[in-house]
């Protein structure tokens, strides 16, 4: 078991923004000479074959840089600095609550220390135009062991769209997590009809009956599961219960269509699924508990009508789904909710070129002011 896999921050129930799965991606760092810095996106724990060697040495999984050799004894190259760094952009914007750095198999050749910040940039831009913005230290530098997942919580409520590991001064990181809360530019969904419990949009799987064999966080990720693995699993039950799980949906909105996925579960495909609906108050059925077929995509159109801010798919009587789509549209209160915490979240310059007085009223707490950004 590697140490990412023993982390148990209450903040690594949160989604991985920086997750590959979710389009994260390396945009830039000043050198990987050894091991390529996207292994620090991939989603799956860090591996190690002993005695594995291409022409650079020990083949790493992970992001490994080489040595630093300055101009004199503890001095910088004058060409790079005195660290090495790798900037991520992530795969959805949010709020970070937490960091893991983690040095998996790296042991004799880990950093010392580490930093993480976090910039906001609009739209597309370059590597370049990421590489000069404003840069916040959301984790300040802080020594590192080798072969360690550690895990630092993040208190900056602001909403970034890319992150900086800095290392000193030179060394390998297995692994980065990013986790926290997606918040969405309301702007980009106005009008829209789309998978309001998937995590890009701000979907959360928060509560499960059993997780036993794999993350109810699957049924929510992007992408088609590949294997049985990647989707959600619970034990055999010796009783008359059944399990479930309960996604925070993106906003208040009505769902209108689901896709409930038994792909990859051939002799472990629950019997029966059930949708129940929340918002907050009351529960109310969207899907009666119906049949399911094993390896398949099963989808249904809901009555229109209920508007729910919570759903939570009960399975009969136990079993696995590789995925749980809800496609639906956000109310106006759904629309209200995630623009302000949208807004509220903005660097502070990011707010005033939008709507100055707004900005300068922050927290809002009605969404009147800032409507005319997204239609609402």
């Amino acid at each position: 078991m590697s140490a990412e896999q023993s982390t148990d921050a209450p903040f690594t129930e949160l989604v991985d923004l920086a997750s590959r799965l979710l389009g994260a991606g390396v945009v830039a760092t000043n050198e990987d000479t050894f091991a390529d810095a996207e292994n620090l996106l991939v989603a799956a724990p860090a591996r190690f074959r002993p005695h594995t060697f291409g022409h650079k040495g020990q083949i790493m999984d992970g992001w490994e840089s080489r040595r630093r050799r300055g101009v004199s004894a503890g001095q910088p190259h004058p060409a790079d600095g005195d660290h090495d760094w790798a900037i991520v952009r992530l795969g959805a914007a949010g709020v970070v609550r937490g960091v893991v750095v983690d040095t998996a198999h790296f042991t004799g050749n880990h950093p010392e220390t580490a930093s993480v910040q976090g910039a906001s940039v609009l739209g597309h831009p370059s590597p370049e135009e990421v590489a000069a913005a404003e840069w916040t230290d959301l984790v300040p530098r802080t020594p590192l062991r080798g072969d360690t997942a550690h895990a630092f919580a993040v208190a900056d409520p602001t909403r970034y769209t890319h992150v900086r590991l800095n290392i000193w001064p030179d060394g390998g990181v297995a692994r980065l997590r990013v986790h926290g809360e997606v918040l969405p530019d309301p702007r980009q969904l106005a009008g829209l009809t789309f998978d309001l419990a998937a995590q890009e949009h701000g979907g959360v799987a928060e509560a499960a009956s059993d997780r036993y064999y794999s993350s109810p966080h699957h049924l929510n990720a992007p992408g088609r599961a590949a294997v049985m693995g990647d989707g959600w699993e619970t034990r055999r039950r010796r009783d008359k219960s059944h399990d479930w799980v309960r996604i925070a949906l993106a906003g208040h909105g009505e769902v209108l269509a689901a896709e409930v996925d038994t792909s990859c579960f051939v002799a472990n495909a629950p019997g029966w699924a059930e949708l129940v609906g929340s918002d907050g108050e009351s529960e109310t059925v969207l899907l009666p508990r119906t049949r399911l077929q094993p390896d398949t995509r099963h989808h249904f159109r809901l009555p229109p009508g209920t508007p729910v801010t919570h759903v939570r798919i009960n399975v009969y009587p136990d079993g696995g789904l590789a995925r749980l789509r809800l496609t639906g549209r956000l109310t106006a209160t759904g629309r209200d909710t995630m623009a302000l915490r949208w807004f509220n979240a903005l660097p502070e310059a990011e707010a005033r070129a939008l709507a100055a007085g707004a900005a300068a009223a922050r927290p809002l707490g009605d969404a009147a002011p800032i409507r005319a950004l997204y239609g609402g």
